[in-house]
């Protein structure tokens, strides 16, 4: 049987693109719950709702453009309606990054000094009410595309889509066609957030595992910022990436693959580094054990990010693979 018979990425799109909306929503009204109870606890979970959203947000995306070759084919929906989905959706995306990113620095910040910055409490609330605007926008105009009948008479994007295809445009001109240094730069700084991420990562995992006993676990934990910073990095030019050639990766199973496994590997990372799961493992000496669910998560976490550092390279070898005939 054909991949192509086993992943309709239509489907794929429908399946998730209602999760990174009505987890935003959720994790809006949790965050302002938390705001007028003044509960830390509440606080800390709308965080983890908007880290874990923003993550998910990433396959989502990235399988939207298969997604409307396959609809525009099947249905005859003109590229004008594609085309303000598509814009509506890249600034959804940016903004949720965003959130994620700040909501991510306001649990450490809660992790290591039982307390946040006075700034991202507020940047959490600005950015996440932005999102909701966004992706309402977002939804309404994937809505146009599979029901005609609540499509306006005249087919015209909305500003928020117009900037959004504006920036798509203009980002994969620069990353294709503005320098030939543009791709391997990028290639290069991919590169160096894998470096970060694995070698930052992967030194207090197998702490955590039993190795490297000598050595305290606490000040191991200064390099997770390191860690997130590559990760970070590493979002960034692969989207970048995504956007100069998006038809390269859309119909490649295993860049599908490898878009699940950074949602997976990134909630991995967020639970045991970024929450007070495993706050006791901090506190480990010369010597001690972490317990057997640290353990886990730490093993968990190397397998994760080693399998999508695989999953890239063997990308080639699947190009096209999803792609229907004719």
């Amino acid at each position: 049987m054909n991949l192509q018979n086993l992943l309709n990425l239509a489907h794929l799109h429908l399946l998730l693109n209602h999760w990174p909306i009505i987890g935003t929503f959720i994790g809006l009204g949790l965050f302002l719950v938390s705001l007028a109870a003044k509960g830390d606890d509440l606080k800390k979970a709308s965080l983890v709702v908007f880290s874990i959203i923003a993550l998910f947000a990433i396959p989502t995306y990235t399988s939207g453009n298969a997604a409307f070759e396959v609809i525009r084919r099947e249905t005859g929906v003109t590229k004008t309606i594609i085309d303000a989905h598509q814009g509506a959706a890249l600034m959804s995306l940016l903004f949720m990054e965003i959130t994620g990113f700040f909501s991510w620095l306001g649990l450490w910040q809660y992790r290591r000094f039982k307390r946040t910055a006075t700034y991202i409490l507020p940047a959490v609330l600005l950015f996440s009410v932005v999102s909701v605007g966004l992706l309402t926008i977002t939804g309404n105009t994937g809505g146009d595309i599979r029901h005609p009948e609540i499509r306006p008479g005249e087919e015209t994007a909305s500003f928020v889509s117009s900037v959004g295809s504006a920036i798509f445009t203009t980002t994969q001109h620069f990353v294709t066609d503005a320098s030939r240094w543009v791709w391997p730069v990028l290639e290069t700084l991919h590169f160096l957030g894998l470096t970060l991420l694995l070698g930052a990562l992967g030194l207090i995992d197998l702490r955590i595992l039993g190795f490297f006993k000598p050595l305290r676990l606490g000040p191991l934990y200064r390099f997770v910022p390191w860690a997130m910073a590559g990760f970070v990095l590493n979002m960034i030019t692969g989207m970048l990436f995504f956007i100069g050639m998006p038809f390269f990766y859309a119909y490649n199973f295993d860049f599908h693959m490898k878009m699940f496994g950074i949602l997976f590997a990134g909630t991995n990372i967020l639970l045991l580094f970024c929450t007070d799961a495993f706050r006791d493992c901090e506190q480990l000496g010369p010597s001690e054990e972490a317990p057997p669910f640290a353990k886990f998560f730490a093993a968990t976490s190397i397998v994760l990010v080693v399998a999508v550092i695989v999953l890239g390279r063997y990308m080639p070898f699947f190009e096209d693979s999803l792609r229907p005939p004719g």
